[in-house]
């Protein structure tokens, strides 16, 4: 019902008939102009927008006590006799051609440059930094927030690597709705939200004034015509929106060979063909909506009954959470007797540990130091899992909003689960590699120290043998001393004595080079001993490093463990869905038991198409569609969709592929 009150609203607006309410101020302005631009026949359908009579001009002078015309107003009016004059060219030489227009055909640019300057009339001038820009793409853009079915033609638009400018992205916009034949729809629409436009256009504008409406009108004609556009190709951000005048100048000396009775049976012909297609056309609008609307109800019902299987879930759900609150608040209980035995065995652990730490080393105290952290850690931890207990709480009333959203997040969920095996399993090795180092470090350090205690074995000896050569060096002077008070009193030993004492000097000469030799390998144990003592303070640092690791790989144990209980979430989801896809499964091959039903035509049979009745002929050939089996030409079936019966897409007419594009998106939604 409301698309045939809108299609009415159309035939009213274009028409000119007139309803109970236009009877005022602008209302009979816009009746007087549609009448004038459309006529009434005699058996009371409305003539056509180009072909019926107008009165001519009525000279008129202009009196002194008339207000101003409003400027806004006059380029409102001249927009619009310009889109009446190229969709009549249009319509008129479509004729000659075939209805079937190129790119480069002349009319149908000029209608696209006037529709141009329809839109950009009244835009607003968005301000920034360096200058103000006005583009029309801002509301051909909120036309797919209205419009589901102009989401396909903005984002053709949008993937175009060519076009870079957003005048660019208009015009391929305005020739990819032609090609679709809804442009008279999306004008409706961007005229009838006039809340949406406001953002967009001054209050002064054609689309927000009541032209629009007529605008809308006048663009139904066109869907008669078929055009054909290559948008890839063509370079549209350096085109020029330029009107040419010349085209719509007549000359008056072609109609006075005509004779009158041939001009108007001609006119008469014209019309009754063009009233035929917009018929047609709308019969076309009415049976889409009516379709729409039909499968939008069985969707609401499909909706409706999962929506009601998705609570009776969700109320099942919600009392398996009330027994797993239970079981973990029995679970709580349990951990805080345990956590409290394990503190008290800690404490008296702790307490044996200090009385041996008090008699051992200086450097036991840093690990009493960090038995303390862990008892600190313990209660820490004794704490985290309450509050997590809480969080599971506060968790168990989320967890029914999201079961809607996991069936989204499946898929990603595998993936995050293949990737966490994959970072389980590294750790795992890393835990086994740092495991390995920790003990070939406590074997090394083993070795160090009997290397120290041996090097300081070594030290005490060297001390001792220098000890021993003070103390002959000692004797060596004194004994010198008496040699030399035995020379004084001996002069006639002197000569012995001499060689007694050359001797002696040799000795001691050999005694220092040994001490320097000596002191000398006492200072390289020292740096050898120096070079322990920092390997020593690095196995300690190693050993912090490993104790870090440790904590680190209880708390990716935690982590698997939440994790194995969300993959254990996540297979029953996946259950679920499987059940789902069978269902999808089972709907698919009823789908194709119907198609096997459908009649594929014979060659020989058929000799017009189907859909445009025109005859087949050597240059129009004979093709099949592969939906319903039907022969049509191949402007009528050059459409390509997947099909249940085959895997790549093949060949379907123009009804089929509207009516798989609609089954689809039903099937999607």
């Amino acid at each position: 019902m409301a698309a045939e009150s809108s299609q009415t609203q159309e035939m009213t607006a274009v028409g000119g008939s007139g309803g109970p309410g236009e009877t005022e101020g602008g209302k009979k302005r816009i009746a007087s102009d549609a009448r004038g631009s459309w006529g009434v026949s005699e058996g009371g359908w409305p003539m056509p927008v180009l072909f019926g009579k107008r009165e001519a001009p009525r000279k008129t002078v202009p009196e002194e006590n008339d207000p101003p015309k409003d400027p806004t107003a006059i380029e409102r009016a001249n927009l619009l006799n310009m889109v009446k004059l190229s969709i009549k060219s249009l319509i008129e030489s479509s004729y000659q051609v075939g209805r079937t227009l190129d790119k480069d055909f002349a009319p149908l640019q000029q209608f696209l440059i006037v529709m141009e300057h329809v839109l950009k009339h009244g835009l607003k001038a968005k301000k920034s930094i360096l200058s103000t820009n006005k583009h029309v793409w801002g509301p051909l853009e909120a036309v797919e927030k209205l419009e589901p079915e102009a989401t396909e033609i903005n984002n053709s638009v949008r993937e175009l690597p060519q076009i870079k400018t957003y005048p660019g992205k208009a015009r391929a916009w305005l020739r990819l709705a032609m090609m679709q034949k809804r442009l008279a729809d999306y004008v409706k629409t961007l005229v009838e939200k006039k809340d949406v436009m406001g953002e967009f256009y001054e209050p002064f504008a054609l689309l927000m004034e009541e032209e629009g409406m007529v605008l809308a009108g006048l663009l139904v004609g066109l869907n008669v015509i078929d055009c054909n556009f290559c948008v890839k190709e063509d370079d549209f951000d350096s085109q020029l929106g330029v009107i040419d005048f010349s085209m719509y100048l007549k000359d008056p000396g072609n109609y006075t060979d005509r004779s009158p009775g041939e001009a108007s049976r001609q006119a008469n012909l014209t019309a009754v063909l063009d009233q035929k297609n917009y018929v047609e056309e709308l019969n076309r609008h009415l049976n889409a909506t009516v379709t729409n609307l039909q499968a939008r109800i069985e969707n609401l019902e499909r909706d409706n009954s999962s929506l009601s299987e998705k609570l009776a879930m969700a109320n099942n759900r919600v009392l398996q959470l009330q027994e797993e609150g239970d079981k973990l608040q029995t679970e709580n209980t349990r951990i805080k007797g345990d956590l409290e035995k394990k503190l008290v065995a800690v404490q008296q652990d702790v307490q044996t540990e200090r009385e041996t730490y008090q008699k051992s080393r200086a450097g036991l105290d840093d690990m009493y130091v960090e038995a303390q952290k862990q008892l600190r850690d313990e209660t820490q931890m004794r704490l985290d899992v309450e509050k997590e207990l809480e969080l599971q709480i506060s968790m168990k009333q989320e967890m029914e909003m999201a079961m809607k959203l996991l069936e989204k997040d499946i898929h990603e969920k595998q993936d995050m689960i293949v990737g966490l095996r994959k970072q389980l399993d590294d750790i795992k090795a890393i835990n086994i590699d740092m495991y390995k180092k920790f003990q070939a470090a406590e074997g090394s350090l083993k070795h160090k120290t009997e290397m120290l205690v041996k090097l300081e074995e070594k030290c005490t000896q060297m001390s001792q043998t220098i000890k021993d050569i003070e103390q002959r060096l000692k004797q060596a002077e004194r004994e010198k001393m008496g040699a030399e008070e035995a020379a004084r009193r001996l002069g006639k030993q002197l000569v012995d004595k001499d060689t007694k004492r050359a001797a002696v000097e040799t000795d001691l000469k050999i005694e220092r080079e040994w001490r320097t030799a000596l002191q000398q390998d006492i200072e390289k144990q020292k740096e050898v001993i120096q070079e322990l003592q920092t390997e020593l303070q690095q196995m300690e640092a190693v050993k912090k490093e490993f104790q870090s690791l440790q904590e680190a790989h209880e708390q990716l144990k935690q982590t698997c463990e939440d994790q194995e209980k969300t993959l254990a979430e996540m297979g029953h989801k996946l259950s679920e869905s499987k059940l789902k896809m069978e269902d999808m499964k089972e709907a698919l091959k009823d789908e194709l038991k119907f198609n096997q039903d459908k009649v594929w035509t014979d060659d020989k049979d058929v000799t017009d198409c189907r859909q445009c009745e025109k005859q087949f002929s050597v240059s129009r050939r004979k093709h099949h569609c592969r939906n319903c089996g039907g022969i049509f030409c191949n402007d009528c079936s050059d459409n390509k969709m997947p099909l249940p019966s085959s895997a790549k897409p093949v060949r379907v007419c123009d009804q089929c592929h509207t009516k798989l594009l609609e089954r689809y998106s039903a099937v999607v939604d």
